[in-house]
């Protein structure tokens, strides 16, 4: 793939970067819960395949900053414009899915040292995937509705040029939610949203639901219409169990 490179990212001062043969997202939290220090970020770049993860410590309450993930998304959709064709769309499906011209690309996981939404975690861990290829099984088109970014004509990206950019573009959206609270955050997710204002199914909590999907609340959780009813599936039913 042209422009790949074994370099290691060159990150923003506020963060570092550890490499893995692994999986990125569970080095991330084993240093989480280790006690290291937040803006640590473990990537794993192939030609093939791009991981990270984010390490950050929270000063909010858990349903806070849980919009952290709307953060990690705008960096990533701010980071691909920037590199790929101006013709390629990234959007997003809540709650940390990517697409990339309307086909399922990658997204995002999250854990944190508590699932209580009122308590403030000792530590978030924000994990980002995203296919470059289709694995060596899959024939491109087999699966009509997932993608890979060689696929949708952005091969020529290099995988560490897109993680140092989406890193800057991530720590540009923490600082603003922090200076500026939530709004504008909202307002760019809502507007890379695929399928706000459309009916859905999804499953949050392991629990399957489907509605329309009529907007977020303050914290990012999604606004669910069923039938008269509007429930909030929030942010948190995202987060993955920790191992013992």
């Amino acid at each position: 793939m042209k422009g790949v490179s074994d370099a290691a990212p060159n990150l923003p001062p506020l963060m570092s970067g550890e490499g893995t043969p692994g999986d990125p997202f569970a080095v991330a939290v084993a240093r989480a819960r280790a006690g290291t220090e937040a803006g640590l970020i473990v990537h794993n770049v192939t030609p093939d395949h791009l991981s990270a993860a984010l390490v950050l410590a929270p000063e909010v309450p858990l349903a806070e900053a849980m919009a952290m993930v709307l953060a990690v998304a705008n960096g990533f959709a701010d980071a691909f414009g920037a590199l790929a064709p101006s013709e390629v769309a990234a959007q997003f499906d809540w709650p940390g899915g990517f697409r990339i011209n309307g086909g399922q690309c990658g997204g995002i996981r999250a854990a944190a040292s508590t699932t209580a939404p009122g308590k403030v975690p000792g530590w978030l861990v924000l994990g980002l995937d995203v296919p470059f290829r289709a694995p060596a099984d899959r024939e491109p088109g087999e699966d009509p509705e997932r993608t890979t970014l060689d696929e949708e004509g952005c091969g020529d990206i290099c995988p560490v040029r897109l993680v140092e950019s989406w890193a800057r573009h991530t720590l540009f959206w923490i600082h603003d939610w922090q200076e500026g609270g939530p709004a504008r955050l909202h307002d760019h997710w809502c507007g890379r949203a695929f399928a706000l204002g459309r009916d859905v199914t999804l499953t949050a909590g392991g629990e399957r639901r489907s509605g329309r999907a009529i907007g977020l609340d303050e914290q990012g959780g999604l606004l669910l219409r069923l039938g008269d009813d509007t429930r909030i599936l929030p942010l948190t039913e995202m987060l993955e169990p920790l191992p013992c």
